[in-house]
């Protein structure tokens, strides 16, 4: 049986101490202008300081634009860098993999926040995303490896692109959203022309050793399952990833594609070769034996969320104890508070049914 205190080695030559990453996670606690607060570097140093062997940040928006909610992280200018300096070097200085998920929020985008209609590979009438422009789409790209090149000037140890969840990236990939007649539309090799330019660009602007991964739904999202198998195949066969970050909203669950049928989404993705490449996956991870589970079936590491916004410590708890869960919902605010959230970040968690005591 794999041990989940194994480290992990990824082709760029950087790695983990141990199977388990903090998740990407949304927490409003930045400053309107995108700047880090010292309640969100809190937040992050403290799960670095509580094992985990690798630490990302909440998706930071990599233009003004593409913002996709109040508090959010951002990396699209210069003034940026000296917070994610910070933040960087206090997530190294505890032996945490220091990582900046970099987001595009596209068509979800609030159009009250961003101050113009938000952006979208094509016109949507729900949410009133305009389609963009061939030149938008590559100053879109651009900004992405910009952003990259800033996380890496600022010491970040890597990145990771968020494909997932329905926002830009994803939208492109989506053949239900993304109606251009574009280079950028029609096949799955078109569709995917977004994200693979963007990987193409910081594999070429920043250094060799700069860990890059995306993260990618497997579902639902106007995606099909069967073209998430195949983007998976290209991006281990091109070499250019450390690794994939799969987000399946529960690790156990079976395939919504009908082609899949009786199949688990860790069967299909667990299963399919990745070479050099490695995976992490992510949902309803709330105990050291569903992270076991998620190694045991095909996983090199687990992602871990509502477990780590519930235990600061959630690593070395549950390398430590094989028996260790996740504390009981609903928590009381002032558990969470101890645990490193801000005020606001208790009441963002309120949104989620079940997960916050009333008072």
């Amino acid at each position: 049986m794999t041990s989940l205190l194994d480290s992990v080695s990824f082709a760029s030559g950087t790695k983990m101490s141990n199977r388990f990453m903090l998740a990407p996670l949304t927490n409003q606690q930045s400053h309107a202008d995108g700047t880090l607060s010292n309640e969100e570097h809190h937040w992050l140093t403290m799960r670095a300081q509580g094992g985990f062997g690798l630490t990302m940040t909440c998706a930071a928006h990599v233009q003004k634009t593409g913002q996709g909610f109040a508090g959010q992280l951002a990396t699209f200018g210069d003034e940026h860098i000296p917070g994610l300096k910070r933040l960087a070097r206090d997530i190294k200085s505890q032996g945490s993999l220091s990582i900046v998920q970099l987001h595009h929020a596209g068509q979800k985008s609030p159009a009250d926040l961003i101050g113009r209609a938000p952006m979208c590979p094509s016109d949507d009438a729900s949410t009133g995303a305009q389609a963009m422009t061939n030149a938008e789409v590559y100053e879109t790209i651009n900004a992405f490896v910009d952003a990259a090149v800033r996380c890496e000037k600022a010491g970040f140890e890597g990145v990771e692109l968020h494909g997932a969840h329905g926002y830009l990236i994803g939208q492109f990939l989506s053949p239900e959203i993304n109606q251009r007649t574009d280079e950028f539309g029609g096949s799955l090799d078109n569709r995917a022309g977004f994200l693979l330019a963007i990987i193409d660009g910081i594999r070429r602007d920043c250094r060799d050793s700069l860990n890059l991964s995306v993260r990618l739904s497997p579902e639902r999202f106007g995606l099909k399952t069967s073209e998430m198998l195949e983007l998976f195949g290209w991006l281990v066969d091109s070499k250019k990833l450390d690794f994939i970050d799969m987000s399946m909203w529960d690790v156990r669950k079976d395939a919504v594609d009908a082609d899949f049928a009786g199949k688990t989404l860790m069967e299909i993705f667990g299963g399919a070769d990745r070479g050099n490449t490695r995976l992490g996956v992510a949902g309803k991870i709330y105990s050291a034996a569903d992270a076991q589970w998620a190694v045991d079936n095909g996983a090199d590491f687990a992602v871990i969320g509502r477990a780590a916004i519930a235990h600061h410590d959630f690593a070395r708890l549950a390398g430590a104890n094989p028996d260790f869960t996740m504390r009981a919902m609903p928590i009381a605010p002032e558990d969470l508070r101890a645990e490193g959230l801000s005020d606001g970040f208790v009441e963002y968690m309120k949104a989620f049914k079940g997960f916050v005591a009333e008072a």
